[in-house]
Formats: C-alpha cells, structure tokens, sequence
C-alpha cells in the first residue's frame, strides 16, 4: 500500500503537493473513491484520523493469533452483482450465511424470528399456515404505522415485542422504541419456515484474508497517497487539492454551527479464551440480560482453525465514536440543515453514513460511492470512463 507518514508527505522543497482529490477517511466510502478514481488517473490525498485503513471494517490478529474485528462484527452481503463483482477485484471470498441467535428464558432461539423460534418459545407445534393464523390472532393493527413499536406489534403482537424487541432496542438506541422511526424495526422480517440464516441476500461472504488486506490492495495504487492518524483540518492545511471528499461527520465538518447530530456509540470489551469454541454461532444477542446487547465470536466469521478463541462483548453508549445515526424526527430535521450548507459547498463532496447521516450497510455504502464516482465522471464529461471503470 502506498502510505506515507505527515513528514513524508509535506517534504520537498517545502512546497504543498498537488492533488486532484482530498479525501478524508480509508473506509469503504474513501476507499472505493480513492481506488476509482486514481484508476481514472486522478491524484488522490486520501487521509484518516485512526492508524489504519478500513474505517470500521478494520481486523487485525490479535495476540493470540486469531483475527477478530476491532469495531465488532462485520458481515458482508448484498443482492448487487455490480458490488460484488467491483470488489472482487481486491479479494477472493469465503461463503459465509450469518446466523444469529437470542438468549431468553434460559434459551438460545433463531433470529429474526421464525417457526422455531415461535414453536420453541411458546411450546408449540404450528406449521406455517398456523404460525401465520397466530400471529394474525395477536397482532395490534395500526392505521398508521410511524414508530419502531408500531411497526413490531402490528405484525407480531405485544408479548413477541416485548420479550424480543423492546428492550433489545432501548438499548441499542438508547430511547424507547415508541420514539424511534419505524425504520428501525421495519426490515426485520417475520419467516414463517425454518429458515434461521440472518440475512438472504444473494451475495453472501466474508473477504477471505479479511477486509484489511483487501484494502490494502485497494489502495495499492502510485496515485493514491495514505497518510494515517491525520486529522482532516490538518491535512487541509498542508495539501493542496482541487476537490475534497469528506466522509466524517458532516455537523463536524461545519463546526457543529447548529449542534451536534444524535449518534449512539458502542463500547468493545475483547477477549480470548482457551476453549475452541464458545457459542453455537457467530453471534448472540441479550435482550433482556447484562448491560452488553450481543456476543461475537470471530471464528465463526472468518473460518479459522485454532485451540483457541477470541469474543468481543458490544455494550451501546451515548458516549464515543459516531456509530449509529438516531432515526427520529429532530435528527432528521437537523440533518437537513447541515444538508443544505453542504449544497452551498461546490468542491465538497460529503459521502458516507457520516457524512450523509444515514445507516448504511457496507454494500450500500459501496454503491453510493461508486455513484458519487460517476457522477464526478459525468461532470467532467467523461461518461464513457466511468461506464468501462465502474463495469
């Protein structure tokens, strides 16, 4: 990878280097921006506050040899060819299906929720038609379905709610579910099979060395320049470049002018034990239970063998790195405001969940910024390039 520290980067003759783009972050919106357009001959400046690139895609072994995901568990899938293909080209892959079990009432159920997680909770004995006729029979229909426990309870019912996904939620987002969009609960699915796999996308795996090395080879490139643990402001003011790309925290961006945007964090407690396997799946959710939300154990994800085995416990906070955008009616209008700033800055590009304020996944992300790369293609009229370079 081509990297460089901040002396590196600022010698020769004392003047500023050129560069066609800034971008400020190497995760997957920095990246993927980074990587397209030094391909389309572009000198990038691509910069980031942590000592890594990856941004919360980051791993790395630890002491014990096992590699574990700093910032939690990262599971990649998506139903885009397009994605998949595109980053492809910086990996080969592992088939991974993600599944996710929850603690109640001393057992471990399917989630999202299906015929045996219904049938093993309740003690009973439906098939589909009759799970369908349950839940039918103890949902609370709404006229209008606005917030996360409205759209719970009118598909499932108040005690499936309640033991399932109410405090799960409060502590995740810190709030009740009754003051949170209904999008956070909505793309939970209710499965009226066995099917206990997490996610059903089409593409679903894990990059087979990891993510960091696959961007490292991202970013391998004689136009793209890395420099690490530099802060945004400072490479502003040491590196000269037409355009930036930023993907921070867009209320950072402008100086917080109208305060801060609403972000939950989370808090990472990592261990090794000696024992090769400590859960029957990668993850484990606690709803009800402990002040951390889940469990994770790595070797699920990435398929390696060793004597022993590392976990990371994933407790929600309101303190820390921005994670999560809050999904509620006063960020939402807030972030409109820092929006508009940003259409008044025409060299500036904000890209990302942070710098667009959205929860995205990693594939999500990925497409906007190879949208956002051609739409910069576009503009500076060549269409052509970014059809061959996005292809």
């Amino acid at each position: 990878m081509a990297a460089t520290s901040r002396k590196d980067a600022d010698r020769g003759a004392g003047a500023q280097l050129m560069f066609d783009y800034l971008i400020a972050g190497a995760g997957f919106s920095g990246a993927v921006l980074a990587e397209r357009l030094a391909a389309a001959g572009k000198r990038v400046f691509l910069c980031d506050t942590r000592p890594h690139v990856g941004g919360n895609a980051y791993d790395h072994h630890d002491r014990a040899g096992i590699l574990v995901h700093k910032y939690g568990p990262h599971i990649f899938h998506t139903n885009s060819a397009a994605v998949f293909q595109y980053l492809s080209q910086f990996t080969a892959w592992r088939s991974y299906e993600h599944r996710v079990l929850v603690a109640v009432n001393g057992q471990l159920l399917p989630m999202p929720i299906n015929l045996d997680t219904l049938n093993r909770h309740y003690g009973l004995n439906l098939d589909a038609a009759g799970m369908t006729a349950y839940l039918a029979s103890v949902a609370e229909p709404r006229a209008h379905v606005i917030t996360a426990e409205d759209s719970v309870v009118s598909r499932m019912g108040r005690d499936l709610y309640t033991t399932f996904f109410r405090n799960y939620t409060k502590k995740q987002w810190g709030v009740d579910p009754s003051e949170l969009d209904a999008s956070v609960t909505a793309r939970i699915p209710i499965r009226t099979n066995h099917d206990d796999r997490y996610f059903t996308d089409t593409y679903q795996a894990m990059p087979l060395h990891g993510f960091t090395a696959m961007f490292e080879r991202m970013l391998d490139h004689p136009l793209i320049t890395t420099s690490l643990s530099t802060d945004f402001k400072e490479a502003v003011r040491s590196t000269r470049a037409r355009e930036v790309i930023y993907t921070g925290p867009i209320d950072s961006y402008f100086g917080y002018r109208f305060g801060p945007l609403p972000y939950r964090s989370l808090h990472f407690r990592h261990e090794t034990l000696d024992v090769s396997r400590h859960q029957p799946v990668a993850v484990v959710n606690y709803p009800n239970d402990h002040t951390y939300s889940r469990i994770t154990e790595f070797k699920h994800l990435t398929g390696q063998v060793h004597p022993r085995t590392s976990i990371v416990y994933e407790t929600p906070s309101a303190e820390g790195d921005p994670y999560y955008p809050i999904p509620c009616k006063a960020s939402a209008e807030l972030y409109k405001r820092y929006a508009a700033l940003a259409q008044r800055e025409p060299h500036v590009h904000f890209a990302g969940r942070l710098g667009t304020y959205r929860y995205y996944n990693m594939d999500q992300v990925t497409a906007q910024a190879l949208k956002l790369f051609s739409t910069l293609c576009l503009r500076d009229g060549a269409q052509g390039d970014a059809e061959a370079l996005i292809a």
